[in-house]
Parts: C-alpha cells; structure tokens; sequence
C-alpha cells in the first residue's frame, strides 16, 4: 500500500527514461539441445568477469545444473565447466539446483542457488524451491555446500507472499549486513503474481532474517537490484501492478520503493555487472551492462548481453 500510495502520488510525473539494448555473446549463447538460462550478476576477478547460470536441455529450470563461464570482455565468454551438481536424491535440492548468484565476502566467494526435491517430468508439477548457500576460496571452485542449507525457505503460512516458493538470490552488502533480496509467490498463485521479498543476516552464511515489511516490492517475476548511492534501485520487468511495471524503483533504506525511471526493451531475467554491489561504498550507480535470458526459434534459452544507458 505504500508503494501503489507513492506511486499514486507520482502519476503525473515524468520520469527519466532508461533504453536497453540486447545483442549476442559466443561462447555461451544460442545453441541447439542445450538449455542456459537465470544468468546470476557479473562479477570481475583480477582480468576476468565471471558468471554462473542454470543449464540443461529443457527450457524451464527446473531439471538443471549450475555451471560458470569466464570473459574477458564480457562478449566473448568461456564456459568452464559445472559449478554445483544436484543434491542427493530425494533431498531438497535433489531434482534441480539453478538460478544461482554470487556473494564476495570476507575474502570468500558465496554461491546462492535455487533448489527443488521435485522432478519436472511429476505430473502435476508442483515446486518447492528453497534457497541454499555453497562457498569457496576460489571463483572457480570447488563448492562446498553450507551445512546449515537451505538458507532460506518458503514460508509456512499460506497467507505470506513467499508460501508456495521462493527463488533468484540477488545479494547487496549494506550498512555492514548483508542484505538478501529474491522473489516470492503465494500458495494458490501465478508465476503472474510473484512479488520481491528482502531477509537481512549479519555474516554471509546467515541465518538471513525476513524482513517484516516484506513484500518490499508488490511485482516482478525477476530479481535485480544494486546500490543506487545511500540507496538501492530495483528494474522491474512485465510482470506486476500496471504502475510498476518496466521501470526502476528506488528506496533510499532499502525497502520503501518509489519509481524513477521508465524503461524500454528491459533486460529478461538479467544479472547486472554491479562493481559497488558489495563494497557498501554508497557511491553505486546504474549499470552500464549485464547478461539476460535469450530466446530465438528453434532453439532453448541461452545467455545474451545487454546494454543500458539513460535517456531523458
């Protein structure tokens, strides 16, 4: 109510708008029989960026594996192998591990990543995704999965936004915490009605602590925030209330977000190269490029770039 309040409040306002371009990369991109969806945010490594994705050979998520890819100019990509298999049968990261991102901390790398007990091929399918955490010393691995998993999971109540499911990570470190935003959807809802929640922990590994003004953001079926200055500012794709849809929102503590700017042609599931995202410097801006989901007929998704730059 806040948000739509602020939003109402706005209506007539112009905002800036933000134009986005998309193009291939190699390496990573179209491919026949093989699935490369749910880039995670761009990090870079000494000369190297890095990115972590879910791949397959079926178009959803849900029968995945998480692998990586290295650039060093963020066109042309290396897929260097599997980051994270699946977990043990008939554990809650047994059928798929996917949608992954990445957390720098305390000198280690932290890769969160979605998880599902349930195969694909049940009839009718019916999710469970929980959030777990693997660390390493290194980006290129190994992985050890944290024994504490999963770090975060769907609510027991099924009044609560994040009932049925939850899943995309997208992590920012703030006011020396470290601030976990992903997406949520209600039992006996849509992929329609999936709306962003925020959990707070003081180390890396957890426990991350749900917000209690959670829903933070009434929409968006992806997740991709990054510090905006003192704030932080989310893009919203096509799915949501009509008044936030394909835009950028802002909240200066993180939480209250009003809008700023229109954008065209958005990123699809995109993770962002974000280089203030964990440093809690306050000086992040919006940025410049990132990665996204790829579709082109005949062929299952697959990574692309994309561009952004602001308009007037």
């Amino acid at each position: 109510m806040i948000i739509a309040g602020a939003l109402c409040a706005t209506a007539q306002a112009e905002f800036k708008t933000v134009n986005v371009t998309h193009s291939e990369l190699t390496g990573i991109g179209a491919e026949k029989g093989v699935m490369r969806r749910d880039p995670s945010d761009v990090i870079k490594v000494g000369d190297l960026y890095y990115v972590w994705y879910s791949k397959g050979t079926i178009s959803p998520g849900y029968d995945a594996t998480v692998w990586y890819a290295t650039s060093a100019d963020g066109v042309s990509w290396t897929e260097k192998g599997m980051a994270l298999a699946k977990g043990e049968p008939g554990s809650w990261e047994g059928a798929s591990v996917f949608t992954p991102n990445i957390l720098v901390a305390e000198g280690k790398y932290w890769l969160f990543y979605t998880g599902t007990s349930r195969p694909f091929a049940q009839k009718p399918f019916n999710p469970d995704s929980k959030i777990g955490i693997a660390v390493s010393d290194s980006p290129d691995g190994p992985w050890e999965r944290l024994a504490t998993n999963p770090a975060l999971i769907n609510s027991d109540d099924d009044k609560q936004f994040d009932s049925h499911l939850i899943d995309d990570a997208c992590l920012l470190v703030r006011e020396g915490k470290y601030w976990f935003y992903y997406k949520g959807r209600q039992q006996g809802k849509g992929p329609g009605q999936t709306q962003m929640g925020l959990a707070i922990a003081d180390k890396p590994e957890g426990p991350y602590i749900r917000h209690p003004e959670n829903p933070v953001i009434p929409g968006n079926h992806e997740v991709l925030v990054w510090p905006q200055g003192k704030g932080v500012a989310a893009m919203i794709g096509t799915t949501g209330p009509k008044e936030i849809t394909n835009s950028i929102l802002y909240a200066e503590d993180g939480v209250h977000f009003t809008k700023t700017h229109t954008v065209k042609r958005g990123a699809w599931a995109g993770g962002a190269y974000r280089p203030e995202a964990f440093t809690g410097s306050g000086t992040g801006a919006l940025p410049e490029w990132g990665v996204e989901i790829g579709a082109k007929k005949g062929y299952l998704p697959f990574i692309r770039r994309f561009d952004v730059k602001e308009g007037e």
